[in-house]
C-alpha cells in the first residue's frame, strides 16, 4: 500500500524535528532489588537514587517505521541499527533457535504467523524451508512476497510452539521440536528441507499438558532427555521409538538442559517446589514460592541429575530468579538469570555458584535488560539482553572462573536478541521481534457497514538473524554508546531534586526531576482494548490520519473526538504489545517480560499473566510503585483475574442496571445479588486495592455498568492517589455488535471525564486514556500506532501533539507525577509526556455528547427495559428498533453456521468468570466479527464462501490467539 501523505492541519502542532527516509532491508555496516551479586566486576556502578528527565526526547517526531540516522524507529521507544548482516523474516517471531552440528543450518521454532519452524542455511544466508500450519498456497504467496520463493514449505497440523528451541540429534540427520503435547521428530535432509514428522507423544497429567521445553541427548546419544515445563520433570526418551524409559521430577518450570559428563543440569525458571507454610502464587497449577506483596517469585534453581544412577536423589543449586539459558565451558557452566539480570557462574565439579555477573549495563537501573541467551568466543562470554536490543561481552578467566569477569561492553542487534550463537568463526544473533510489526499488510472489517481497511498491524510479526565478526575490545567500547543512544540512556537522567531544592521549586503539571512537586494530585488511568489510531481518529482532520481506515470514526466515538479536540489529538503514540497478553503488561509493569515475550510461544502455560507469577517482573507494578511513594491508590477491574460474577448474570440485565441509574434510577440495583460482582486478584497487592464491585474484561458487561459502579464509589469516597480502570467493550464479540459495543465504550469514557470533570477534584486531576494493545484494526503508519487521551485543566487543549511517545512514556509520566520511582530501566530512560501538559490550567469541564449508535444494536434478545432508541420517541425510535431487529436478524439459510459460530464464541472465554481478553484466533474472530457486521450476507474478504469456524481454510480447528 502506498504511503499516505500527512493531513493538513488545522490546529496547532507542537514539533521537534521530522522524522527522514523510509526503511529498506539491506546490508547493515553497523523498585525491589535483585538477589545480592556475589561477586561481579563488570565495570557497571550500581547507583541508586531517582531519575531525572531521559534522553527518548532525541526521538522527536520519529515514526515507527522511518529511518534516522540513529536506525530504524521501532514501537518500543527505541531504534535500532545492528551490527553486521540483517537476515529478515516475516514468518513471526523466533521463539527458540538451534544449530545444526556441522554449523550449516540454524533452524527456529515461531509464533504469530501460522509458521511454527523456519530453517535458515548459514552458508547462503538464506531462508530455505519451513513448516506451520498455514496453508500451503498461502505460504506460498507469503515467501514470494518476500523474495523467498525457493522455500520448501511442509503444512502441519499441530502449531503449539514449545516453550524453547529445537534440538538437532548428534549426527545431524534428525531434527527434533518441541509441543504442548510431547515432541516431533523430523528428518532433517542435507539440504535443509525437512521431511514428514513423527510425534512423540508425552501424556497429559492431572490436566497439565507437557508443554515441552528445552531438550538434550545423552553424551552417547542414546537417549533424549525433555524438560517437561508443565509438570515440573524431565523426561528420558528413546528417540527412535518415543517410548518414555523413566520420569525425574525437577524444581517449578524447567526451561533448559546441558549435560556435564553423565550429568544433567536442569534451570528452572520457577525455581523451587515451595515449602510448607510459605508464601506462594500459581503458575499452570502449582504454587511458586512468592512475595506476600508483589505477587513475583523469590527462587530459581538448577536441578541435578546423575543419569547414570537412577536411584541417586536430584539434588539443586540455588541461582537468581528465571534461569533459562546455560552455556556449558569446560566445567564451568554459566546460567542466565533472566528476571535477575545477572548470570551465574557454577562450577560443575563442586555444584556451586563461584560468581553472579550483573547484566545491568546502565547505571540508573537494575531492572529490565533480561539476558535470554549465552556464547562464548575464546575469552570473550557473550550475552543477549533482549530488553536493551543488544549483546553484552565479558573478558572471563577460563582457568579461574572464579576470578571476577570484566565488562568490555555492547553490541547493537535487531529488536529484542533471544538467541546468541558462536558459529563459523562468526556471531550469529537470533531477534525475537526483528524489524518490529513491519511484515505483510493486514485486513480489518469491525464497523457496521465500513468497507474493509488494509494496512500495518501488529500481528504483522518480524524475526531476524543478524551475524557478525566480534570486535576488538576497543571497537566494543564504540558501540556501546551506540546502544545507550538507541535505547535513550543518558548518565545525566541519574539525579534527583533534594527536599531543598525541591522547596524552591514551583509546581508544576510533569516535575522535570523526581522530587519536584506536582501540580497534580490525583490521576487517573483508563485502559481500553485492542485499537488503532486511524480506526478512531482516521477522520480527524487535524491529525495524520486516513479517513478509509476510521471503522470507528465519528459517530461511533463522538466522546473519544470531542475530548481529543477539546484536550488535545497525539498523532504518534505507540502501544506495544502484538495482543493484550503483552499490552496489559506494557501498561502495569511498563514491560513484557521475558516469560512471556519469548516462552510462552504457545500460550498454553498461560495467557496474560494477571495470575501467573512467573510473568511478573521483580520490582513489581504501577501501582506498587506509586505507594512506594507514599501515595494511594484504587483499582477499578485493571490487571484483575477473578470476576466473581453472579450465575445468570446476563448483558440485558446489566445495561438495564445501568441505563435506569443513570436516569436517575437508585444506585442500589447495581449491586443486587444477581448482578454484584466479587473481584479480586491473585496479586496480593492489587487484590488490596481492587474495588470488588468492579468488573474486569467480560465482554457480556457493557462499559456504561462499569461506569456506573464506578461513580458511586467516586462520589461517596472521592478518588486516591492513582486509580486504574479497565474498559473492555472494545475488545467486541460481546452480546451487542462490534460498533455498539465500541459506542458503549466511548459514551463510559466520556461520562468518566464529565463526572470528574465537573468535581471538585477537576482542578488537580489528570486522565490518561490508552488502548492495552491496537492489534485489531489497520493503521497506514503502523500497527502499533493508538489512539491516546491525555486529559486535564493543564492539558495542551486544542493542539495536536506529534511527538513520538509509547505507553512506556505515559507509565514514566503517571510515575513522575506521582513522585514514584521508574519501574526498569525502560520507564527510566522514557521521556515523560511534557509536550502533553502546559503551565496555565484551563478549568473548562467536558460535557458528555450523547452516543449516535444504539448500545443495543445486534443484541438479539431485547432488555427488558427496552431497546436504545438514542431518545427518540414515536416513529423515529420504531425506526431505530427496526434498524437493531434487522442487525440482529440472521438469513434462514445462514442460521445454522450462525449457530456455529456462536457456540464458538462461548467457548473463546469473551464472558464469565474466567474470561481472557484476546484469547480467540485472530484468524477466526475477525471472521466472525464480519460476519455479523455484514448481518451473514457476505464472505470474508478471499474467502469463496461464509465459513464455520472449523472450516476456515488454514486455520485448524480450537485454535486460540497463539496460532496466527
Amino acid at each position: 500500500m502506498a504511503p499516505r501523505q500527512r493531513a493538513t492541519r488545522r490546529l496547532p502542532t507542537i514539533r521537534h524535528g521530522a522524522a527522514s527516509g523510509l526503511h529498506r532491508l539491506s546490508r547493515l555496516a553497523e523498585g525491589r532489588k535483585p538477589l545480592a551479586i556475589v561477586a561481579a566486576s563488570c565495570g557497571i556502578a550500581l547507583l541508586g537514587g531517582g531519575v531525572a528527565a531521559a534522553s527518548t526526547i532525541a526521538f522527536g517526531q520519529h515514526q515507527v517505521g522511518t529511518e534516522s540516522e540513529g536506525g530504524l524507529q521501532i514501537s518500543s521507544d527505541q531504534v535500532i541499527k545492528p551490527i553486521g548482516d540483517r537476515l529478515m523474516t516475516p514468518f513471526g517471531k523466533i521463539m527458540g533457535s538451534t544449530v545444526s552440528p556441522d554449523g550449516h543450518f540454524l533452524v527456529g521454532t515461531s509464533t504469530d504467523r501460522s509458521v511454527d519452524l523456519q530453517v535458515f542455511d548459514l552458508r547462503t544466508y538464506k531462508p530455505v524451508a519451513a513448516a506451520g500450519t498455514m496453508a500451503a498456497t498461502s505460504f506460498s504467496s507469503a515467501a514470494s512476497s518476500a523474495g523467498y520463493g525457493t522455500m520448501a514449505y511442509q503444512k502441519i497440523s499441530d502449531g503449539s510452539v514449545g516453550q524453547d528451541g529445537p534440538v538437532f540429534s548428534p549426527d545431524g540427520k534428525f531434527l527434533y521440536e518441541p509441543v504442548a503435547t510431547g515432541i516431533v521428530r523430523y528428518p532433517f535432509n542435507g539440504d535443509g528441507t525437512l521431511g514428514a514428522g513423527t510425534t512423540i507423544s508425552i501424556p497429559t497429567l492431572g490436566g497439565k499438558q507437557a508443554l515441552t521445553a528445552g531438550m538434550a541427548f545423552s553424551p552417547d546419544g542414546s537417549t533424549l532427555y525433555a524438560a517437561v515445563n508443565g509438570q515440573n520433570a524431565v523426561v528420558a526418551i528413546d528417540p527412535a521409538t518415543g517410548t518414555i524409559k523413566r520420569t525425574i521430577s525437577t524444581g517449578i518450570a524447567p526451561r533448559q538442559l546441558t549435560f556435564v559428563g553423565t550429568t544433567l543440569y536442569v534451570s528452572n525458571e520457577g525455581g523451587r517446589q515451595a515449602a510448607p507454610g510459605e508464601a506462594t502464587m500459581n503458575s499452570y497449577g502449582t504454587q511458586v514460592p512468592a512475595d506476600p506483596n508483589l505477587g513475583t517469585s523469590t527462587t530459581g534453581t538448577l536441578s541435578v541429575i546423575d543419569t547414570a544412577n537412577a536411584a541417586a536423589p536430584v539434588s539443586a543449586i540455588d541461582v537468581q530468579l528465571h534461569p533459562t539459558a546455560m552455556y556449558l565451558d569446560g566445567s564451568t557452566l554459566y546460567v542466565a538469570n533472566t528476571n535477575s539480570d545477572t548470570v551465574s557462574v557454577v562450577d560443575t565439579a563442586e555444584n556451586k555458584v563461584l560468581q553472579t555477573i550483573a547484566t545491568q549495563p546502565w547505571a540508573p537501573s537494575q531492572v529490565g535488560y533480561e539476558p535470554t541467551g549465552i556464547t562464548m568466543q575464546g575469552d570473550h562470554l557473550l550475552v543477549s539482553l533482549g530488553r536493551a536490543n543488544a549483546v553484552a561481552v565479558y573478558k572471563v578467566d577460563k582457568k579461574d572462573p572464579k576470578d571476577p569477569a570484566s565488562y568490555i561492553g555492547l553490541l547493537p542487534t535487531d529488536y529484542y536478541p533471544g538467541n546468541v550463537t558462536a558459529v563459523n568463526g562468526q556471531i550469529v544473533v537470533t531477534n525475537v521481534r526483528g524489524i518490529d510489526a513491519r511484515g505483510p499488510e493486514l485486513s480489518f472489517d469491525k464497523g457496521q457497514g465500513t468497507s474493509v481497511a488494509t494496512g500495518h498491524g501488529t500481528h504483522s510479526t518480524t524475526a531476524s538473524l543478524t551475524r557478525f565478526t566480534l570486535p576488538g575490545d576497543e571497537q566494543i567500547k564504540e558501540y556501546t554508546a551506540t546502544v545507550s543512544q538507541q535505547n535513550g540512556w543518558d548518565g545525566s537522567s541519574v539525579k534527583q531534586a533534594t527536599a531543598a531544592e525541591a522547596a524552591k521549586i514551583p509546581a508544576v503539571a510533569v516535575p522535570k526531576r523526581l522530587g519536584e512537586p506536582s501540580a497534580i494530585k490525583h490521576v487517573f488511568l483508563i485502559v481500553k482494548e485492542n485499537r488503532t489510531y486511524d480506526q478512531v481518529y482516521g477522520d480527524m482532520k487535524q491529525g495524520n490520519g486516513d479517513a478509509s481506515l476510521a471503522q470507528f470514526g465519528a459517530k461511533v466515538t463522538p466522546n473519544q473526538h470531542a475530548l481529543a479536540s477539546q484536550f488535545g489529538l497525539y498523532d504518534n503514540t505507540y502501544d506495544i504489545g502484538t495482543n493484550s497478553a503483552e499490552g496489559h503488561n506494557w501498561m502495569m509493569q511498563g514491560d513484557n517480560p521475558a516469560y512471556t515475550e519469548t516462552s510462552a510461544g504457545e500460550y498454553k502455560r498461560s495467557y496474560d499473566t494477571e495470575d501467573d507469577v512467573l510473568g511478573h517482573q521483580r520490582s513489581g507494578f504501577l501501582w506498587t510503585s506509586i505507594q512506594g511513594a507514599g501515595n494511594t491508590a484504587r483499582n477499578y477491574g485493571e490487571f484483575d483475574s477473578e470476576e466473581g460474577k453472579p450465575a445468570g448474570a446476563t448483558w440485558q440485565n446489566y445495561y438495564c442496571a445501568a441505563t435506569s441509574t443513570m436516569a436517575g434510577g437508585d444506585p442500589s440495583q447495581l449491586f443486587t445479588p444477581s448482578l454484584q460482582m466479587h473481584a479480586g486478584s491473585a496479586i496480593p497487592s492489587l487484590n488490596d486495592i481492587t474495588d470488588t464491585n468492579a468488573a474486569p474484561f467480560d465482554t457480556a458487561v457493557p462499559d456504561i455498568y462499569r461506569y456506573a459502579t464506578w461513580k458511586q464509589d467516586f462520589e461517596k469516597n472521592g478518588p486516591k492517589n492513582f486509580q486504574m480502570m479497565w474498559l473492555s467493550s472494545d475488545h467486541t464479540g460481546g452480546t451487542a455488535d462490534p460498533e455498539a459495543q465500541v459506542a458503549d465504550n466511548d459514551l463510559a469514557v466520556g461520562k468518566i471525564v464529565d463526572e470528574i470533570s465537573h468535581s471538585q477534584y477537576w482542578k488537580d486531576s489528570a486522565i490518561f486514556i490508552a488502548e492495552d494493545d491496537s492489534q485489531n484494526g489497520a493503521d497506514h503508519i503502523d500497527g502499533h500506532r493508538a489512539p491516546v487521551q491525555v486529559i486535564s485543566p493543564y492539558a495542551v487543549h486544542g493542539r495536536t501533539v506529534s511527538t513520538y511517545y509509547s505507553q512506556i512514556n505515559m507509565v514514566r509520566t503517571i510515575e513522575q507525577i506521582l513522585g514514584a520511582q521508574p519501574l526498569n530501566q525502560k520507564v527510566a530512560a522514557a521521556t515523560p509526556m511534557f509536550d502533553a501538559f502546559t503551565t496555565k490550567a484551563d478549568m473548562t469541564p467536558y460535557t458528555t455528547v450523547r452516543n449516535q449508535v444504539p448500545l443495543t444494536e445486534g443484541v438479539k434478545t431485547a432488555p427488558a427495559c427496552g431497546l436504545d432508541t438514542l431518545g427518540q420517541t414515536g416513529a423515529a425510535a420504531d425506526a431505530v428498533n427496526a434498524s437493531a431487529a434487522q442487525a440482529a436478524a440472521v438469513p434462514a439459510p445462514m442460521q445454522t453456521t450462525a449457530k456455529q459460530w456462536e457456540d464458538w464464541s462461548e467457548q473463546q472465554h469473551l464472558t464469565g468468570n474466567g474470561a481472557k481478553e484476546d484469547y480467540a484466533n485472530p484468524n477466526l474472530f475477525n471472521r466472525w466479527t464480519w460476519y455479523q457486521t455484514h448481518r451473514w450476507q457476505s464472505p470474508y474478504p478471499g474467502d469463496a464462501k461464509i465459513y464455520g469456524p472449523n472450516d476456515v481454510p488454514g486455520v485448524p480447528a480450537g485454535s486460540t490467539d497463539h496460532d496466527d
